[in-house]
């Protein structure tokens, strides 16, 4: 689009356009024209013809066709004002569905439905034919999308880099009880956001073996030879920002084949011989997270990685040496920031083309890789901080090996300063890692080769500088820091509750979308009885909806009027699902015993998918919906307790499910959640929270006040002191409702009378109980009873939820972003003028 119709052009300006613009019917009509244009020669369908997936495929089109000069001036206002720039690694980006998001940043989104409302359709039914991009999992995936959000809300020179996974986690489907992965076809249909670009690719290289060769001064090079060979392509999608003419990229690449098709082989009628090895390549970008509990699982992870590394970082050089800087500027024009230790081969891979390609001395090199990576850790769990086996990593990678050789070699010489004649010190802060097998320490690497290291939760960092990686904050203090982490408010408050969004702003005004410092506001109206009554109106709504999705997905009527308790995330033994079952059994024996009682009606809703090779995850959803169907069916306790499991957790269900909670569930084992972010969008969106002092929980207490949360269990520093002597069983013998709940599952209450088929739950918690789930048993249980009685009181339940609500906007992602920026990458915003000419000849880089 040119300089002068982008002035005259309706749909072109970054505010909010509404119905009360002079120039609202004039954009009206202009969509319409766009999207008509679109259907017919996009899709290639007439509109009178056109079904529901025509419909969405024209809007998305019309929709890319808005963003497109928003993106290339973009692009090509980096490229002019050549800034410092962010390149996000991260092998996960949970986007959801793009569509939505995208016309509520652009402000078109009562235009939008304008339109399609003239033209005598919903906007809404054609919005929900979008597939939710199969990109990512749990939260480190949905916290890469906010982040991404905020970068382009804020005018921040960023990019994302990622895999386009061919196919999702997996589709989680339930077949009696028990969880079945199915393939996540997300791209079955095209993605009509996805702009593919084959002019961008580069050469992977795995396998083969490294030559030294010295040359006539006698200094060593190394070549990496016999390689087996992938390529790599771009995959672009547009991030706009709120309020912004910015428009950033997520990049994510796919593998191709260096070779198509094997002519030989076909000729000699070996059909599969001929397409085998483009098979094979491209196997790397098929699937997100394979199952990695076997050697073929763990080879492909390795090379998803490295695979999603080396293409990012000739890429990011390519547009740095397009720029025309000098390679010992780079540190001043880029900064890589990993998120967790999945994209930490990116610093052995700097180096080796520091070292190998620029043929750099070793000093250099590593100063300017330090001085270019920062590393988000996202977890304590030790089974979580990867570490590759040296025998499969130096068949994979046998350069890298050397170069993390050297890197260590030269770390555990400053070890030896720091810490002299302490040789277990040296062992325990190697690298390398000498028993069970030897094996790369990634989360050491990441430390070592960055200039920052953060956890996420104030607790969490606290918990990597005192214990998970104490020696090292002895050495490195100045790299350790902390980011509470946050979620954007344009996708889960304004997007998700649309009810709410509208109520917000009808008292207080459409800034908090932009800064959520302006939702205190909202605090002074918690007492006026009419806004009480309002929120109330809203909330029954949102739960109306969740009712309708309940029972359309799991055939099962639940109550509106009920307590609706949730807890949905990733199923992990430390996050407790099975603390939260144990309470529903709870009240389920507490209803039996006195079926007159004056009990308060609650639906326990749970959702999540557990990792295919976590057996113990899956034998908890199992039981779930085991324990649901006895419940569920039970005359004496179904007007009363109601447990619902609903299957293939993902956003655009998640956005649903919080707008209509009740009640948020964030019980992990104390010192173990690094974060959460759930946790901040049910609060977002008025659900009270019963939650440990974990992750954030601690956050959202000081910011929310200890008198609208529900606090209970040990701490972690309470939970370290009873580690040494703990014994689950006295807890089971001394607690008879424990104890009572526990026997009920064993002796197959639940499972058909099969004593067996629990029997690895029951026999964890009891004789391991790794995460003190029966010492926070009856702590759970008295603070759910303060829940229960707080639900009899809907004005000060309602009052409370409005109060967390309005102290919430600390958790935005836009404050975590600007804290970045400001602490650890330096860079400084390039907000787009679509009214300046621009100068290079640019494009999407």
């Amino acid at each position: 689009m040119t300089k002068a119709k982008q002035q005259n052009c309706p749909l072109t300006s970054s505010y909010q356009m509404t119905a009360n613009d002079p120039n609202f019917q004039k954009a009206v009509d202009k969509f319409k024209q766009l999207f008509l244009e679109r259907m017919e020669r996009s899709v290639a369908a007439y509109l009178p013809k056109s079904t529901t997936r025509d419909r969405y495929r024209a809007l998305a089109y019309a929709v890319r066709d808005l963003l497109m000069s928003r993106w290339l001036h973009t692009q090509t206002t980096y490229y002019d004002t050549n800034p410092k720039r962010v390149y996000y690694l991260s092998m996960e980006f949970l986007l959801g569905r793009t569509l939505g998001n995208a016309i509520i940043n652009i402000g078109l989104e009562e235009v939008c439905r304008h339109a399609l409302r003239e033209m005598g359709y919903e906007y809404d039914e054609i919005e929900s034919m979008e597939w939710d991009a199969g990109l990512g999992n749990g939260g480190l995936g949905r916290l890469a999308a906010c982040f991404l959000d905020s970068m382009a809300t804020l005018s921040l020179p960023a990019y994302g880099y990622g895999i386009y996974y061919e196919f999702g986690m997996f589709k989680q489907e339930l077949l009696n009880g028990q969880q079945h992965e199915t393939a996540d076809t997300w791209l079955r249909y095209g993605n009509p956001f996805e702009i593919e670009r084959n002019n961008f690719m580069y050469t992977i290289n795995f396998g083969g073996n490294v030559e030294a060769k010295r040359d006539f001064q006698g200094r060593t090079h190394y070549d990496w030879v016999n390689c087996e060979q992938v390529m790599a392509m771009a995959h672009d999608i547009p991030v706009p920002g709120y309020n912004t003419s910015n428009v950033n990229s997520l990049r994510l690449w796919s593998a191709k084949a260096t070779r198509e098709f094997n002519l030989r082989n076909f000729d000699a009628f070996d059909y599969f011989g001929a397409v085998n090895e483009k098979n094979q390549t491209e196997t790397i970008s098929k699937v997100l997270y394979p199952n990695d509990n076997n050697i073929q699982g763990k080879i492909l992870r390795l090379k998803q990685q490295y695979f999603m590394v080396s293409a990012t970082i000739q890429d990011i050089l390519r547009r740095f040496h397009n720029c025309g800087d000098p390679i010992e500027n780079f540190p001043e024009k880029a900064v890589l920031q990993l998120n967790d230790t999945h994209p930490t081969l990116a610093i052995p891979e700097l180096m080796r083309i520091f070292l190998d390609e620029y043929e750099l001395p070793w000093e250099n090199a590593w100063g300017l890789t330090q001085r270019s990576v920062a590393y988000t850790n996202h977890t304590v769990m030790p089974e979580a901080l990867e570490k590759w086996p040296i025998e499969l990593f130096e068949k994979i990678l046998p350069r890298h090996l050397q170069i993390i050789y050297d890197i260590n070699a030269r770390f555990l010489d400053e070890v030896k300063i720091s810490f002299p004649n302490d040789e277990a010190k040296i062992a325990s802060m190697s690298i390398i890692e000498e028993q069970p097998i030897k094996a790369i320490r990634m989360a050491y690497l990441a430390i070592v080769g960055s200039f920052s290291v953060n956890g996420v939760a104030a607790l969490h960092t606290q918990i990597l500088k005192e214990k998970v990686f104490k020696d090292f904050y002895q050495m490195y203090p100045e790299k350790f820091n902390n980011k509470t982490n946050g979620v954007t408010p344009r996708r889960w408050i304004r997007k998700a509750n649309e009810q709410l969004s509208s109520l917000i702003s009808s008292k207080i005004g459409e800034d908090w979308i932009h800064n959520l410092k302006h939702l205190k506001q909202l605090e002074v109206h918690s007492n006026d009885a009419a806004f009480l009554s309002t929120w109330q109106e809203v909330k029954r709504k949102n739960k109306e909806v969740l009712a309708k999705i309940v029972n359309a997905e799991c055939l099962l009527k639940i109550d509106p009027n009920s307590l609706f308790d949730i807890q949905v995330k990733r199923f992990h033994e430390y996050k407790r699902q099975h603390l939260n079952l144990l309470h529903a059994i709870y009240l389920y024996h507490h209803i039996k015993d006195n079926p007159n009682g004056n009990h308060v009606p609650r639906t326990i809703i749970f959702g999540g998918k557990a990792a295919p090779g976590y057996y113990m995850a899956k034998s908890i959803i199992h039981l779930i919906n085991s324990v649901a169907s006895i419940i569920n069916r039970d005359a004496t306790t179904k007007n009363f307790l109601k447990i619902v499991f609903i299957p293939n957790y993902g956003v655009t269900l998640a956005e649903k499910i919080i707008a209509g909670a009740d009640l948020s569930e964030q019980i992990s084992t104390a010192g173990m959640e690094a974060s959460g972010t759930s946790n901040m969008k049910f609060a977002m969106n008025g659900a009270l929270t019963i939650g440990t002092l974990d992750g954030a929980n601690i956050e959202i207490m000081q910011n929310v006040g200890q008198d609208n949360i529900f606090i209970f269990g040990h701490t972690e520093e309470s939970l370290h002191r009873l580690s040494s002597s703990y014994n689950p069983m006295n807890y089971y013998e001394k607690d008879n409702d424990l104890k009572r709940v526990i026997d009920a599952i064993a002796d197959g209450t639940f499972s058909k009378h099969d004593k067996e088929l629990f029997a690895n739950v029951v026999n964890a918690l009891l004789r391991h109980d790794r995460f003190f789930v029966l010492a926070d048993f009856r702590s759970y249980i008295e603070a759910q009873a303060k829940v229960s009685e707080l639900y009899t009181n809907p004005q000060e339940w309602h009052k409370k939820a409005i109060i967390n609500v309005s102290r919430m906007s600390y958790f935005s992602s836009d404050r975590t972003i600007e804290e970045y920026v400001n602490d650890i990458w330096r860079v400084s915003p390039s907000k787009i003028n679509l009214s300046v000419e621009q100068t290079s000849k640019g494009g999407i880089d």
